[in-house]
């Protein structure tokens, strides 16, 4: 593949670069540079603690900034009433570059600050007057019921006895004397009156009473409204009480026991007149404080709807000129040239779009002064980057997910485009499933702008973001249900069958017509006694023939990679043995598979032979074949020559590339060379020695030597290849068996389905009558919800895991490295806003 088109078959082409930027150009540069994001710069102070950086200082400013922006947001989220945030795109951009830069930021401080003070004020001043707002309403319930109290009381007739010598005499006693004819009942008794909390009113209750002895009269009342905390917004339920005893000291226990509790006391007059006067009063300046309460509830929302309007640029610029500072503070200052030196990477292919940025960024800064760009020389390994587009970054994703690719490692992301949905297909192959998941891809991409710009639910969004894999695994499972002629678990009659069913002795058989099905399954198999040991068969040895072929084509990756990275002992020693031990065994079983379905086994005096036995018998009693379970003529003498292959195969792959390690080694030491732990002899150098050579060469050998090399002995190569013998030998056996999988999720798949449809819709679709239509609308949606919630979600969830796991296990072990670290940026696009 060219390198003039991106390609996802390998890692892009890097390049360290090393930039000199003039300070006064260096904030409108790497601004530039985090549009564009492709450059990823390293850290050139890795020994200089965080808070003693250069720009520490602007970092905590905007750190202090982004709080700010915060507490806007909880605010806004706390309003009871929605408050609008204009969205990112629909705001008029903050510009924070050029000579106006400065300011524009210093301005964006002061209006930052000035809405937190007025925004704290009157969250202060609401907070005060709502607790003042709770008192006066409280006021005036204990006003209203202790009247009430005293109105049942006169009306009643009940008094208060006169005599308080006996301490365990009752507080109120009934008689039936007639009272005095007076305008208002007199009591000599005294009070304490209050609010509490309503869960509070038994335990005081309990309390005072073991404490008084009994002394005491208590009433209280439910306030049917609640009570809201203006910060934690949490609902509270209170009671009105009023508590009759005698004598300062009890009364004062009295209020000390409801203060602990959270109880409110009020002063209360005995004197109905005075009671009245108060609660006229209590009601005037409730009225006052509810009309400020108001306005400033009012000034309050216009505040946040003012913040609301400019929240988003102001998120989006604190984000980027932070992000701008801590890159920054990777760089490192030339006191010399009064310049600041950075190193990093980019794709190669995007270095003239950088040095059109650097352009770009000296001309919005006002100044002559160009900022610098080398493409330095190195032998360090670049980190890993591969192009992706909203249709290809999910599946790249996948892969990514395993492990990084090492640097111009073939990408198994590019192949995984269609292996990936083919394999789920497999398992998930219905046509009516297929469509399910189909349309509902096509409406997350039909709405993939609309949903870009808003906030989804974690579920929704990691559904979003596949959307392209769903769309191609819907698309797969129609053609894999096509293959198993499979709706709904019902079959589809799209052409003539090839079987007629025929009365012989009491029952239908099936008689060949000769037409064959030009498509997919004869629906015919799917009324047979023998269909599900049919289509068992089939899916079966298709499981085996696919899982063989995705792992000989993962196999054959490697090639290209021993190529690239110049390694062509390793394509000797491991590639072609590999290959061969694979071919001879389980390649044999899919030629023999083929083989056995291209056979009209009517015409065949023999039995079809048991292919896992033939296998089994071909390795433990090789150059033996039974006559009756022949498959081929000549088939010993075949199988005895793939077994000696295989067997050749191991001791190979064991031997073959310790053996070149070691003569390499030995050639090397026959030339004079000692490896890096022989210290005799070698050159020492002091930092000032190295100071003093050459910028240019000086600098690229000191950047050499920082690479390090994983250094291994002969026997660290013994070791190591063994257990890759013995894992890729044992691993072979057990990849395969795993692609069993894709027959046992299919099969388990059909029959769910066909259970489904016969214990739903089935049993109502001969139903007559109105009686009928209404059952089978309302089975027909259990079924339907049933269908997408556990067969597409659920059972589509588990094949999803089944085939990322041949893809992770089974097909990336034959080739993939993964030893690779991810390219990462800086780039505002992928910067979280919210963080």
């Amino acid at each position: 593949m060219g390198d003039d088109y991106p390609s996802m078959f390998r890692s892009e082409p890097m390049s360290s670069v090393e930039l000199y930027i003039p300070r006064e150009v260096a904030h409108d540069t790497v601004t530039e540079l985090g549009e564009l994001g492709n450059v990823q710069f390293n850290d050139l102070n890795p020994n200089v603690n965080p808070f003693q950086r250069s720009f520490v200082g602007e970092i905590r400013r905007f750190e202090d900034m982004a709080r700010r922006t915060r507490f806007f947001i909880s605010q806004i989220e706390k309003e009871k009433d929605p408050v609008l945030i204009r969205p990112l795109s629909d705001s008029a951009p903050l510009i924070t570059v050029g000579p106006r830069a400065a300011r524009t930021i210093d301005e964006l401080d002061e209006v930052l600050a000035e809405h937190e003070a007025r925004l704290l004020q009157m969250n202060e001043s609401y907070k005060t007057l709502s607790e003042r707002t709770k008192e006066l309403v409280e006021a005036r319930h204990v006003l209203r019921e202790t009247a009430v109290f005293f109105d049942m009381a006169e009306t009643q007739q009940t008094e208060v006895r006169s005599s308080f010598d006996d301490s365990s005499a009752p507080l109120l006693q009934y008689d039936d004397r007639e009272t005095q004819h007076s305008s208002t009942l007199q009591f000599e008794l005294e009070f304490v009156a209050g609010t509490i909390e309503r869960s509070h009113i038994p335990t005081l209750e309990r309390v005072l009473w073991r404490l008084l002895r009994g002394n005491l009269y208590m009433n209280h009342t439910d306030i049917a409204e609640p009570f809201v905390d203006p910060v934690t917004g949490v609902e509270t339920r209170k009671n009105v009480f009023i508590i009759f005893a005698h004598g300062e000291s009890i009364l004062a226990k009295i209020r000390k026991v409801a203060e602990s509790m959270g109880a409110t006391l009020y002063p209360i007059d005995a004197n109905a007149d005075k009671r009245a006067d108060s609660l006229r009063e209590v009601t005037a300046r409730l009225e006052d404080v509810q009309t400020v309460l108001y306005h400033t509830g009012l000034t309050r929302r216009s505040e946040l709807m003012i913040i609301g309007e400019n929240l988003s640029r102001w998120q989006d610029v604190v984000c980027k000129e932070k992000a701008i500072y801590e890159t920054m503070n990777l760089f490192n200052y030339d006191v010399r040239r009064k310049t600041l030196v950075a190193k990093g990477w980019c794709p190669t292919r995007d270095l003239v779009i950088i040095q059109a940025a650097l352009r770009r960024a000296t001309e919005e800064s006002g100044t002559n002064v160009v900022p610098i760009l080398h493409e330095l020389p190195t032998n360090k390994t670049p980190p890993t980057f591969v192009r992706t587009n909203k249709f290809t970054e999910g599946f790249q994703a996948i892969m990514d997910s395993y492990g990084t690719a090492t640097y111009q490692e073939v990408n198994p992301g590019l192949f995984a485009i269609i292996t990936f949905p083919f394999l789920f297909a497999i398992m998930f192959g219905d046509i009516g499933h297929g469509l399910i998941i189909l349309f509902a891809a096509l409406y997350m991409i039909a709405n993939e702008r609309k949903w870009a710009r808003i906030e989804l639910g974690e579920i929704t969004a990691i559904f979003f973001s596949g959307r392209y894999i769903i769309l191609l695994m819907g698309l797969f499972s129609l053609y894999t249900g096509l293959i198993y002629n499979d709706i709904f678990s019902r079959t589809l009659h799209l052409w003539r069958s090839g079987w007629d069913w025929v009365h012989t002795n009491g029952m239908e058989v099936g008689v060949a017509t000769g037409r064959v099905y030009p498509f997919g399954l004869d629906p015919a198999w799917r009324t047979a006694d023998n269909g599900l040991v049919f289509s068992n068969s089939y899916k079966m040895k298709m499981s085996v023939v696919l899982g063989v072929i995705h792992m000989t084509f993962a196999l054959c990756l490697q090639l290209p990679n021993h190529i690239r990275f110049k390694r062509p002992m390793e394509i000797y020693t491991n590639f072609i043995p590999q290959m061969i031990f694979l071919q001879s065994i389980f390649g044999y079983l899919v030629v023999c598979i083929i083989y056995k379905w291209s056979i009209d086994w009517t015409t065949r005096s023999t039995e079809p032979p048991s292919l896992l036995n033939m296998l089994i018998a071909m390795l433990l009693s090789p150059g033996r074949v039974d006559p009756l379970t022949q498959l081929y003529p000549g088939q010993t003498f075949v199988q005895v020559v793939l077994v000696l292959l295989a067997v050749v195969c191991v001791p190979w792959m064991l031997c073959a590339k310790p053996y070149f390690e070691w003569k390499e080694m030995q050639k090397i030491q026959g030339q004079g060379y000692v490896g890096l732990d022989h210290h005799d002899g070698l050159r020492h150098s002091t930092d000032e020695v190295l100071e003093t050579e050459e910028e240019g060469n000086g600098r690229v050998a000191i950047e050499q030597m920082e690479e390090e090399h994983e250094e291994h002995d002969f026997g660290d190569v013994v070791v190591h290849q063994v257990i890759h013998t013995i894992e890729y030998c044992l691993g072979c056996i057990s990849h395969t068996a795993s692609y069993l999988r894709l027959w046992a999720l299919s099969l388990a798949h059909a029959q769910l389905s066909e259970v489904l449809w016969s214990m739903t819709l089935e049993e109502f679709l001969g139903m007559p009558g109105i009686t009928g239509i209404i059952a089978l609308a309302l089975v027909g949606s259990l079924w339907f919800a049933i269908t997408v919630f556990i067969l597409c979600i659920m059972e589509g969830l588990s094949a999803f895991l089944h085939a990322l796991r041949l893809h992770w296990v089974e097909a990336n072990s034959k080739h993939y490295q993964g030893e690779g670290y991810p390219f990462m940026p800086l780039s505002f696009a992928k910067l979280d806003v919210k963080a």
